[in-house]
């Protein structure tokens, strides 16, 4: 088995079936033993699905030269008018219909790539979610029982005063947390069940700088984060559940959690 340090760049290759044949067997090891990029990877396949969805009509026209000039650089536009990051992107994905989607997106100098930031914290929630919310004995390392104890270590390791947002109006109890690691740091996360066993999850940690929110999915079957960077710390709820019913949950959440930063 080939073994040397795997990167983003790899999953593209994967993905584009450019991989070295005996790298494979390694690859797919670091990537089970790499949430980040295994969620990463799910992402980069629903994208090149939505985009072939999106192009089936036009995805076996020649692309006019004129776009092809444009996109790779080789000749001006006739006018100086700034071009959007959307139609960059949209005449991109003509070329991409017919070449490797994966491996152009990389080497494109930042068409179509989305806020690192936002996509890191995002990408690690549901990362965590998807080990941590299937497991039956070992979901938490602290049971909600010991609650005044889960939120007491997690607010020191942190380093963030925490509150376990109340979600029984929204069906789901808390079960208790742990600690992951956040990149560089650390981060909380707080599972909540209902009645039918579904699972959500909410994902804090300190290191944010950035201020921002919105909805993330990392696959089409998968589960979707709703996040939020503010006032120096970054938080995402993750779930399966309908996108309606997660954004009620992180708006309840959201408050509470604000309000308990704030005391």
């Amino acid at each position: 088995m080939i073994r040397r340090d795997f990167s983003e760049r790899d999953i593209h290759m994967a993905l584009d079936g450019e991989l070295p044949a005996d790298e494979r067997a390694a690859y797919d090891a670091w990537l089970d033993a790499t949430p980040e990029m295994k969620a990463k990877s799910a992402r980069f396949i629903a994208d090149r699905t939505a985009l072939r969805d999106a192009f089936a009509g036009v995805i076996d026209e020649p692309v006019p030269v004129r776009l092809r000039k444009v996109v790779l650089g080789e000749a001006p536009a006739r006018t100086p008018m700034p071009r959007s990051r959307w139609w960059l992107a949209a005449a991109a994905a003509g070329l991409l219909a017919a070449g490797g989607l994966g491996g152009y997106f990389a080497g494109s100098d930042g068409i179509g790539r989305e806020d690192q930031a936002e996509d890191q914290l995002a990408e690690q929630a549901i990362a965590a979610h998807v080990i941590y919310a299937a497991e039956k004995r070992h979901a938490v390392e602290v049971p909600a029982s010991d609650k005044d104890h889960l939120l007491t270590w997690l607010s020191n390791r942190v380093g963030l005063k925490l509150v376990a947002p109340d979600l029984t109006g929204s069906g789901f109890q808390l079960v208790g947390g742990r600690l992951l690691p956040a990149g560089e740091s650390k981060a909380a996360m707080l599972l909540y069940e209902d009645d039918k066993g579904e699972r959500i999850s909410l994902f804090v940690t300190a290191e944010s700088v950035e201020n921002a929110r919105g909805t993330y999915a990392s696959a089409q079957a998968g589960p979707q984060a709703v996040y939020w960077l503010d006032k120096g710390y970054g938080c995402a709820v993750v779930g399966s559940v309908p996108r309606e019913q997660l954004a009620i949950v992180a708006k309840s959440a959201y408050s509470q959690l604000l309000a308990g930063l704030a005391s």
